[in-house]
């Protein structure tokens, strides 16, 4: 169980929540190169992704995650799998005619107005991987949290988890987790 440092505002938050190479990327140099996800997988990060999605309002993805997403869940079985496939979903995509991923809700513009609608739930909301999506969030302010899993592997190359963006954002310290495998949970939110 991670450790909080401060209580809990009312309403629900959007939280980022990803794995990322000590050198700052969420995949590899191709499409869903994700292999070094195994190297924090076990146990504890078990525990928390279960824990996470039993309190969850709703995933929530852009267009490349939700088809890579739905395509893996979709096959998949287990409590892990089971919560995935029926935890409702909101992709944002200008560009995808349909969703047909059970529980998902496709919208293609009001950003804003949607994570609106989402803080008002009394269960928090995730975002899995979905970097423009997330740099969209991110310059309208809309993310209360970043949950980040660094696993300890240096990749060389591959898609970072943050886009260059013109201005900083200051961030507070919530807690951060250290896994026996190595990995190192941290949690932040964005300074007012």
């Amino acid at each position: 169980m991670l450790n909080e440092v401060k209580s809990r505002p009312a309403g629900g938050k959007l939280i980022m929540w990803n794995v990322a190479t000590l050198d700052g990327h969420f995949e590899g140099t191709k499409k869903w190169d994700l292999d070094f996800h195994n190297i924090v997988w076990g146990d504890e990060l078990e525990q928390l992704s279960l824990e996470q999605l039993n309190q969850c309002n709703s995933l929530v993805f852009g267009r490349v995650t939700y088809e890579g997403m739905a395509a893996y869940w979709t096959k998949e079985t287990g409590t892990i799998a089971d919560l995935m496939n029926s935890i409702p979903k909101i992709v944002f995509s200008k560009t995808l005619s349909k969703a047909d991923w059970n529980n998902t809700r496709l919208v293609k513009d009001n950003v804003e107005g949607e994570v609106a609608k989402l803080k008002h739930a009394e269960k928090d909301s995730y975002i899995f991987g979905s970097a423009d999506l997330s740099a969209t969030l991110m310059k309208l302010g809309l993310i209360d949290e970043y949950r980040i899993c660094v696993a300890p592997i240096i990749l060389g190359g591959g898609t970072p988890l943050f886009n260059p963006a013109q201005e900083q954002l200051k961030l507070h310290l919530l807690s951060t987790q250290v896994l026996k495998n190595g990995g190192v949970i941290l949690r932040y939110q964005p300074e007012k």
